[in-house]
């Protein structure tokens, strides 16, 4: 009879009392041709997976890997069918990650990863933890999701990852599995803990050293009672996270809306003038190098060139509002005004003990590209062609801005 454990974050979440996702199953003493033998389909590439024919989950030999070169694919595999659970479970990153289950309910945790889950504490199962450069970005984004329920990283197992970062070996991740582990942090509530934890391991200032230029940069106290531009930024993302869970592309936009407080000259600290503009230049920076989807890298520019004028929008006359929302594309794409207003709300609550302040400038916001867009050509531009049409559109929207927010025009 088939020995199978279930394994990995299916056993962590149910020990968490979370939702979980999909099952994944770790076989004892099979090979590829008993598993194909028995009805399964071989799926895995790298290491030998197969799909069970009735239910479709995963399933996976048990298997050990061993360091073979530089970076997080140098590895080789073995999936003999005299590699134990144990064996199989040491290879895996954390000690909450490293608890099997098997079918009768009985777990099997040698590696102690329920109790670490009881003291909510986030630590490496042994040594080779190091062998794999990913894993210090892998405990980030743990954190990012766990940190919200009391985790905190083992200090052994931050001691590891300064090592692992004081090696090099983070500059052997591609920028494809940077952004990805990147991206999922920001899905979730506490995306704060995936900088600060890569910041404590000094893994930041190599994988996105812009965000981390921002730590120590003073702002002015009296507008960020936080003081500092790293910290505030955490909790802006944070604060994106809660007004819009799981949303990947606000929080990105809220992570890097701020880039140019690092250049501001120290003889103008703590004041930064200008600096929405300056921050241009090192966010197309780091979308380039990470290979940013464009979707993410326009919201971005427009949250950090326009983040002041939305925070001023009281001050703004109707054909600057205007401007604003051509310059953002919101015309032809309305729902970015709508992330727009998030992310600003954001970065105004996301501030040491602001995080209530109303922010009645994002709904105006949008009131104002309701308004505009609820002028039609065929009404104020009829017997007009070419240029003329948008000209007479372009006076109507300002019309229909300045009637909706009662502004001048």
């Amino acid at each position: 009879m088939m020995r199978r454990f279930l394994v990995g974050g299916a056993v962590r979440d149910r020990l968490l009392g979370l939702p979980h996702g999909d099952n994944d199953w770790v076989v004892v003493g099979e090979t590829q041709a008993s598993m194909e033998a028995a009805g399964f389909r071989a799926v895995g590439r790298d290491f030998p997976v197969f799909l069970d024919p009735h239910t479709g989950e995963e399933h996976a030999l048990a298997r050990t890997e061993r360091k073979s070169g530089r970076g997080y694919r140098g590895f080789v595999v073995d999936a003999d069918p005299d590699v134990t659970l144990e064996d199989d479970l040491q290879r895996r990153d954390f000690t909450i990650n490293a608890i099997a289950q098997d079918e009768h309910g009985t777990l099997v945790d040698p590696y102690g990863g329920a109790r670490d889950i009881q003291v909510r504490v986030l630590r490496h199962v042994g040594p080779a933890f190091a062998e794999d450069p990913l894993r210090v970005l892998r405990a980030a984004r743990f954190m990012a999701r766990f940190a919200s329920l009391g985790f905190t990283v083992a200090p052994e197992t931050m001691a590891l990852m300064r090592e692992m970062v004081a090696s090099g070996e983070l500059a052997e991740l591609t920028a494809e599995r940077v952004w990805q582990e990147t991206r999922r942090a920001l899905t979730y509530a506490t995306p704060s803990a995936f900088l600060r934890t890569l910041h404590d391991a000094g893994a930041l200032a190599v994988v996105l050293p812009e965000v981390d230029a921002l730590y120590g940069v003073p702002q002015r106290a009296e507008y960020h009672p936080e003081v500092d531009t790293g910290v505030h930024v955490e909790l802006v993302c944070d604060m994106a996270a809660k007004l819009a869970p799981g949303d990947d592309l606000i929080g990105f936009a809220a992570m890097t809306h701020d880039l140019g407080k690092a250049l501001t000259p120290a003889d103008v600290l703590p004041k930064h003038l200008g600096h929405e503009h300056a921050g241009l230049k090192p966010l197309r920076g780091l979308c380039d190098r990470l290979k940013v989807p464009t979707e993410y890298r326009q919201l971005a520019e427009a949250a950090c060139r326009e983040h002041l004028n939305v925070h001023r929008f009281d001050e703004l006359r109707a054909s600057t509002v205007y401007e604003l929302l051509a310059r953002c594309d919101g015309f032809r794409k309305p729902a970015r005004i709508a992330q727009m207003a998030i992310v600003c709300e954001a970065d105004k609550r996301g501030r040491a003990g602001l995080q209530d302040v109303p922010y009645p400038q994002g709904e105006a916001l949008k009131a104002a590209l309701a308004a505009a867009m609820s002028v039609r050509a065929e009404d104020v531009a009829r017997g007009l062609s070419g240029p003329d049409v948008g000209e007479a559109m372009k006076k109507a929207r300002i019309r229909a801005i300045a009637e909706a927010t009662g502004k001048k025009l």
